[in-house]
């Protein structure tokens, strides 16, 4: 048998607020026939860039050693997790994570703001030349480890996924601007996952898993003071098959059956 594909280190995001109705969260469906989770229901996120490891950034909140110890690695991947996760949810929202203070978070919403936006997606600078630039410092405090997802071992593309919760700051708007999704809204978590049971609402197990675990909370702050205070237990479903084809095996034993394979991705 071939060895198992490296998995890919990458990061998402749970981007919460409160509601009338109840928790909410941001989600993107995915466009139709992207080489990775095409129709499914996501978080932002996306693979770490070598750029994320820039050093040379502002920071306000836990050190890179508190999220290494939290995602169980080194140091300069735990910085650059963070901040993969913070160009992620710029990209993917338009919420940018950063502050020229200790406390008010930039909106970026005109139109200057989407040039630097659309140059981080072309790979024209990284994160770090974008916050430098701007004399502003990424606000680590406002997120939280999560979950940590690993694709299983027989697929080709693999990532080694660390999820984090976000609440969305004070006077910021999230934005339909992914080009990868044809669909980002505001959902509760309840409708989320009743959508799910319903079959109208596609998801990949990791996204699937982390709805249930924040589903017991009503406030983004209970959210947020639940996140596991150590090292993250790490979640590697594995496939099997039978003849109806294949399905996925949670640690616990539990089985799903994707409606498409875990780990074809960009």
């Amino acid at each position: 048998m071939p060895e198992p594909a490296v998995p890919r280190d990458a990061a998402t995001v749970l981007l919460l607020r409160d509601a009338a109705a109840g928790l909410e969260v941001y989600l993107l469906r995915r466009v139709k026939g992207m080489p990775f989770a095409g129709g499914m229901t996501a978080y932002p996120g996306g693979s770490v860039d070598p750029r994320d490891a820039d050093a040379d950034i502002g920071w306000i909140g836990p050190p890179a050693e508190v999220w290494a110890d939290s995602f169980g690695c080194t140091q300069s991947l735990a910085g650059a997790l963070v901040c993969a996760a913070v160009r992620e949810t710029f990209e993917e929202s338009g919420v940018l994570l950063a502050a020229a203070g200790d406390e008010e978070v930039v909106v970026a919403a005109d139109a200057d703001w989407e040039a630097e936006r659309q140059a981080l997606l072309r790979r024209e600078q990284s994160l770090a030349e974008l916050l430098t630039r701007r004399r502003l410092r990424l606000r680590a405090d406002l997120l939280r480890p999560w979950a940590h997802w690993i694709t299983p071992e027989d697929e080709p593309r693999r990532y080694d996924t660390r999820f984090f919760a976000a609440a969305l700051p004070a006077g910021v708007s999230a934005r339909d601007i992914s080009g990868e999704a044809d669909e980002a809204v505001w959902v509760t978590v309840a409708q989320a996952l009743a959508q799910n049971e319903a079959g109208t609402r596609a998801m990949l197990a990791p996204t699937l898993y982390t709805l249930r675990d924040i589903a017991a909370y009503t406030r983004v702050a209970d959210v947020l003071a639940a996140a596991p205070p150590g090292r993250l237990d790490t979640v590697q479903p594995r496939l099997e098959y039978d003849v109806d084809g294949e399905f996925v095996v949670m640690p616990d034993g539990s089985r799903m059956r994707p409606p498409i394979r875990l780990g074809r991705g960009r």
